[in-house]
Order: C-alpha cells, then sequence, then structure tokens
C-alpha cells in the first residue's frame, strides 16, 4: 500500500510537468488547429535558458539557501518569458502565413521548425547531457517528508508551483477579456474578425501562453531529473501531447488531466513493473490506444464538425 501511494505522489508531481507542456499543445490545436510539434523543443530550449541563468549564480551544493530559492525563480521567469518571446516568433515566422494552406502544408512546417529548435539547442549547449544544479532535490532542503511514505520535498514543490500556474491560465482564459476572444475565434474565427476581435493577436497570445508554460516545465523537469539535453524535448513532448490527446485536445480541463494520468501511469509502471524504465512507455502508449478506441475523442473531448 506504501508503494502504491509513493507512486501516486510521484505521478502527480511527475504529471504536474506533463500537464503544464500538454496545455501548450491543446491552446494552439484548440484556436488554429494546428499540431505544434515544435512544442516540445521550445520546452528543451526553455530548459537550456533556466540552465544558464543557474550556472549564473554557480549555484553549488554548498550555495546558501536564499541564493538557491532566488536563482530558482529568476531561472522561472526567465525560462517564462523566453518561451513566450520564442513560441511568438515561431506564430510569426512560420505559422501565419499558412493559416488558409491545406492541413498538411502548416504540419510540415511544424516538423521542420522542430528540427531547427534542435539544431539551436545543439548548437547552444552541445550534444552531451547537462548536469542542472540541483535546487529542488532529495539532498537539499529538508529531505524526504515522513508521512508513512517517503514524500521528497521537491514534488511537493513541483506541485505547489504548477497548481497557481494552472490556475492563473484558467482564470485568463475564462474570465478575462482576452481569454473570451481566444474561445471566440476557436470556436469561428471568421465571425469573430466581423465582430472586431484582432485574430492575429488573439493567436499570438494562445502562443505566448503556451511558450510560458513550456518555460516553466523546463525549470521544473530539470529540478526533477537534474539533467538536461538537447533531445530532451523530443521524448516528453511526445508524452506531453499524448496527455492532450488522452484528455482530449483542444480542452484546457482535459490537458491536465492527461497529464496527470500519463505521469501516475509512468511512476506505477517504473515501480511495479520488472524493468519498468523500458516499459513505461509501452504501457502509456498502450493504454493511450486502448481509451481512444473506445473513445476517439479523449477522456474529455467532445465529438465536433470539422471547421470550414
Amino acid at each position: 500500500m506504501q508503494d502504491l501511494i509513493q507512486a501516486l505522489l510521484t505521478g502527480l508531481a511527475l504529471g504536474s510537468v506533463f500537464a503544464l507542456i500538454a496545455l501548450g499543445y491543446t491552446l494552439v490545436y484548440g484556436i488554429i488547429e494546428l499540431i505544434n510539434f515544435a512544442h516540445g523543443d521550445l520546452f528543451m530550449l526553455t530548459s537550456f535558458a533556466a540552465l544558464t541563468v543557474l550556472e549564473a549564480f554557480a549555484i553549488g551544493r554548498g550555495s546558501p539557501l536564499g541564493t538557491k530559492v532566488g536563482a530558482l525563480f529568476l531561472a522561472l521567469l526567465v525560462a517564462m518569458l523566453f518561451g513566450a518571446v520564442v513560441n511568438v516568433l515561431i506564430e510569426r515566422l512560420a505559422y501565419r502565413r499558412l493559416r488558409n494552406a491545406p492541413r498538411l502544408t502548416p504540419l510540415i512546417s511544424a516538423i521542420g521548425m522542430s528540427f531547427i529548435l534542435i539544431q539551436i539547442g545543439q548548437y547552444w549547449k552541445g550534444s552531451r547531457p547537462l548536469d542542472v544544479p540541483r535546487v529542488i532535490n532529495r539532498l537539499d532542503l529538508l529531505g524526504p517528508l515522513d508521512i508513512g511514505v517517503r514524500f521528497f520535498l521537491r514534488d511537493l514543490i513541483l506541485i505547489l508551483v504548477t497548481i497557481p500556474i494552472l490556475l492563473g491560465l484558467l482564470y485568463v482564459v475564462n474570465r478575462t477579456r482576452i481569454g473570451k476572444a481566444m474561445r471566440a475565434t476557436a470556436q469561428d474565427r471568421d465571425a469573430s474578425a466581423l465582430m472586431g476581435i484582432d485574430i492575429n493577436r488573439t493567436i499570438a497570445f494562445a502562443f505566448l501562453l503556451g511558450g510560458a508554460l513550456a518555460g516553466a516545465a523546463g525549470v521544473m523537469y530539470g529540478q526533477y531529473t537534474l539533467t538536461t539535453d538537447y533531445q530532451r524535448g523530443f521524448e516528453t513532448g511526445l508524452k506531453a501531447f499524448t496527455a492532450a490527446v488522452l484528455g482530449g485536445i483542444g480542452n484546457l480541463n482535459g490537458a491536465v488531466l492527461g497529464g496527470l494520468l500519463i505521469g501516475i501511469i509512468q511512476a506505477m509502471s517504473e515501480r511495479f513493473l520488472q524493468n519498468g524504465s523500458a516499459w513505461a512507455n509501452a504501457v502509456i502508449f498502450a493504454i493511450l490506444i486502448t481509451i481512444l478506441v473506445f473513445r476517439p475523442s479523449g477522456l474529455l473531448g467532445e465529438q465536433t464538425p470539422d471547421k470550414a
């Protein structure tokens, strides 16, 4: 029972990161029906931006706690800003002129942008795996919390940082004027333009939010794994995209649910299956296929007609 609870706690922490990335996929798809394959690699670049900040502070094992916490928050802000700016530039340069093109064209453009970001990452930090200075880790701060199971403080902080970011996103989308414009544009772009909504600004804002979420995920996942590399975005981005599809792509609540489920499935697989790390991906995609066979729109998705 203790192993089960511990796997659930670990899965929730890991799933919260997948949820942040999955929201970036679902925001873009919900508003322009584009699968932004470059999003995972943007996540990788934001982890590099955060690493650069932490290295500038020379964070090490003996660094004062205040310096570590300050460096972490600065890294979070820089990574979110960096991700937001880069994602808006990607939309402006690679996707905007292709909105009315056949659907395959922007999809190919997204794949091409993914390769460009990978090469930028390799040029920036090299091809070898990089150690991320530990700020949140089992050996830092107070060590593991004893609540009947060993729950590491890094997992708790990961969840506590992610929750307000997710709540803030939901508030922006559901309660603000620009959020209402995003929802209107997602429903009918032409009618929204006739009502005076600036379509380009609204879509760019969706990319800005997605990039900022990728930046937050890059910081948190780096502290969770304590390593990063230029290929990190592929596998992590694929799992986050799977989470978005599992929950119902285009549905914000579905992206969060899918991310948490993927994190729990991975944690369960790694803990209870023999050689679980090798089998985790197979289990994740087997469950995804099974669910989509019976519910093609995802757990919280709705069947809607294609937009004209």
